[in-house]
C-alpha cells in the first residue's frame, strides 16, 4: 500500500513538473515572438513618422497586411510545427522508422504528435493588428469581403504547410534540411509588405516560386481596395492546393527514400 502511495506521490510530482515546465515554455516562447513583432513594428513606425506613404499604401494598410500574415503564419506554427524535427534530426537519427511502425498515415502523424503553444503569441499579435487597422480604414471597408478573407485563411495556411512538407521532406535524401527550411519560411518576411515595393525579382520569387505573397498581401488587397478579386482569391486556392499536391508527392517519395538508423 505504501509502495503504491510512493509511486503514486511520484507520478503526481512528475505529471506537475512536466505541467509547470508546459506552461514556462508557452509564456517565454508566446513573450518572445510578441517581442520580435513589437520591435518590427516599431522599425515600421519609425519609417512611416518620416513617409506620408510607401508606394502609395498607408500606416494602416500596412498594418493590416503585417498582421493577416501573422494568422496563417500562427496557425501553421501552432499545428505543424513538428515538421521542423523531421528536418533536423528524425531523419538523421533513425527515429522515423517509428511513424511507419503504425498502422496511420506517416505524415498526419508527424503533424498531429506535437503542437507549439507559443505561437498564441504570433495569432494574437495578428488578430490585434488586424483588429486595429480595420477600426482605423472602417469607411473604406466593404464588410461582405470579410467573409471571403475568411475563406482564404486555411488556404494560406496550406501554403506554409505545403513548404515547410517539401522543404522538410528533403531530409529523406539528406538526412537533415533544418537549413533549408529556415531558409524557405525566411523568405515570408517579404510577404508582410506590399509586393510592389520590390522589384520584379523578389516579386516573381514571392508570387509564383515560394508564393508566400498569397499568404497576405494578395488576400489583403482584395479586402482592403477590391484588388485583383479573381487573381488574388482564386489564385490563393488554386496555388495552395496543387502546392499541397506536390507536397504529398515529394513526401510519398521521401519515404519510400528513407533508410533507417540501421540500414
Amino acid at each position: 500500500m505504501r509502495r503504491a502511495l510512493r509511486l503514486h506521490r511520484i507520478f503526481i510530482s512528475q505529471h506537475m513538473k512536466r505541467l509547470m515546465e508546459y506552461k514556462l515554455d508557452f509564456t517565454m516562447g508566446a513573450l518572445g515572438l510578441f517581442i520580435s513583432q513589437v520591435i518590427q513594428l516599431l522599425f515600421l513606425g519609425i519609417i512611416f513618422s518620416q513617409i506620408p506613404n510607401l508606394k502609395g499604401w498607408s500606416f494602416n494598410e500596412i498594418l493590416f497586411i503585417y498582421g493577416f500574415s501573422l494568422i496563417p503564419k500562427g496557425i501553421d506554427h501552432l499545428l505543424f510545427d513538428n515538421l521542423w524535427m523531421i528536418g533536423y534530426q528524425i531523419v538523421n537519427k533513425g527515429e522515423f522508422d517509428k511513424y511507419l511502425t503504425r498502422p496511420i498515415n506517416s505524415l498526419f502523424y508527424v503533424t498531429v504528435e506535437n503542437f507549439q503553444v507559443d505561437a498564441f503569441g504570433e495569432l494574437i499579435m495578428g488578430i490585434v493588428l488586424v483588429a486595429y487597422s480595420v477600426v482605423q480604414l472602417l469607411s473604406h471597408i466593404v464588410w461582405y469581403r470579410i467573409f471571403v478573407l475568411l475563406l482564404i485563411v486555411p488556404f494560406a495556411v496550406l501554403i506554409f504547410t505545403s513548404l515547410k512538407i517539401i522543404t522538410a521532406s528533403i531530409a529523406f535524401w539528406t538526412k537533415q534540411s533544418g537549413h533549408v527550411i529556415h531558409m524557405v519560411y525566411m523568405v515570408n518576411d517579404f510577404a508582410k509588405y506590399p509586393v510592389t515595393i520590390y522589384n520584379n525579382v523578389v516579386k516573381v520569387i514571392i508570387t509564383y516560386i515560394l508564393p508566400f505573397a498569397f499568404t497576405a498581401y494578395y488576400p489583403a488587397g482584395y479586402f482592403l481596395r477590391g484588388q485583383d478579386g479573381l487573381f488574388s482569391v482564386v489564385g490563393t486556392i488554386l496555388i495552395s492546393v496543387t502546392l499541397f499536391g506536390i507536397s504529398l508527392f515529394v513526401w510519398n517519395k521521401g519515404v519510400k527514400s528513407y533508410e533507417s538508423a540501421g540500414s
